[in-house]
């Protein structure tokens, strides 16, 4: 006789998750979400009243590789705030407020106790951000995965009334690119990262290079939102577009956001780039061009201000607290970064 436990599915354990989970994702809710979960869809009802032409704009992103330094580290708490964050920014960035997350958890084995880290890390940044964990899937797929190992994708959905979205078109000569710090590698380029930092290292060893934290620490700093100053500048119509710095680093990003018949130029010496990437490219000899186009050097959002409001959005950024770092400007004629 077979049993489905037997084969590899343990169905109490997904129960047990469930049981763990409830509050955390109870407590991103507002009166919006109709619904708890368990639900075999999720209900959202938004609030269209102060929008002319509201539109929905939708992300799916995962965590990538750096999942396998959380799974070295056996620290769960922090790659769920990593993939909302990111998903948040990538919406962020086109002008829209985040309302709701969905997330997708699948392993080979479940343990209510490493999912149930991972989904407090979603509730956590979800409700950082004001939006709702509304649902998700868990999936156990026993011989799919390494033992202890697991991935992540998440879909978050916004609200940008049309008139406000940002897509790159007001873009114009002149502008300037203003950067906000990252926290560190954020969600991208950790194949070459892993690949060059753990031949040299273990990820509990703290190279001098990086002031007494550890590898693994370092790798596994939060990728940070950006919601909060992106509002700042698109509700104030300070910023012509936006760009969040994944991979592709600066230069790829940027284009992105690029009218034909215009290019930008980039002072990378105008920021000190924190350690952690001159490390990576100091022991693996990484070419610069390959640190440009895989990492963010230190640098996770840009904002094309026109530049005649750039001391206006300065007073706005600062005044907030946040650091700001002029980069360089939008130039006529092809990219030349």
């Amino acid at each position: 006789m077979a049993t489905y436990r037997e084969a590899g599915v343990d169905i109490e354990a997904g129960e047990e998750m469930i049981r763990r989970i409830k509050p955390l994702v109870r407590d991103t809710f507002g009166p919006e979400v109709l619904a708890d979960i368990g639900a075999f869809g999720a209900f959202y009802q938004p609030d269209f009243s102060s929008y002319e032409q509201p539109v929905l704009v939708s992300s799916v992103d995962g965590v990538g590789t750096k999942l396998k330094v959380a799974f070295r580290m056996n620290r769960h708490d922090t790659v769920g705030q990593d993939l909302v964050n990111h998903c948040v920014n990538d919406i962020a960035v086109c002008g829209a407020q985040p309302l709701f997350f969905l997330d997708y958890f699948s392993t080979g084995r479940l343990r209510p106790d490493v999912a149930a880290e991972v989904v407090r890390g979603f509730a956590v940044a979800c409700k950082e951000n004001g939006c709702a964990l509304i649902g998700g899937e868990t999936a156990e797929m026993p011989d799919l995965y390494a033992e202890g190992e697991y991935d992540l994708a998440g879909t978050i959905v916004g609200l940008v009334d049309k008139r406000h979205i940002l897509d790159g078109s007001r873009v114009q000569a002149g502008d300037v690119l203003l950067g906000f710090p990252s926290t560190g590698l954020h969600t991208n380029g950790y194949s070459l990262a892993r690949k060059v930092l753990f031949e040299h290292f273990d990820v509990h060893d703290r190279p001098e290079m990086l002031a007494g934290e550890s590898v693994g620490e370092a790798l596994l700093r939060v990728h940070r939102s950006y919601l909060r100053p992106i509002r700042a500048l698109v509700q104030q119509d300070l910023a012509h577009a936006l760009v969040h710095v994944t991979g592709g680093g600066i230069p790829g990003n940027t284009a992105r956001v690029m009218p034909e018949g215009l290019g930008f130029e980039v002072e990378y010496g105008a920021w000190p780039r924190p350690p952690l990437f001159s490390l990576i490219q100091d022991l693996g000899e990484v070419p610069e061009d390959d640190m440009r186009r895989t990492f963010n050097l230190g640098i996770g959002l840009i904002a094309l201000v026109p530049g005649n409001v750039i001391d206006e959005a300065r007073r706005r950024l600062e005044g907030m607290g946040e650091r700001v770092i002029r980069l360089g400007q939008v130039v006529p004629g092809a990219n030349l970064s």
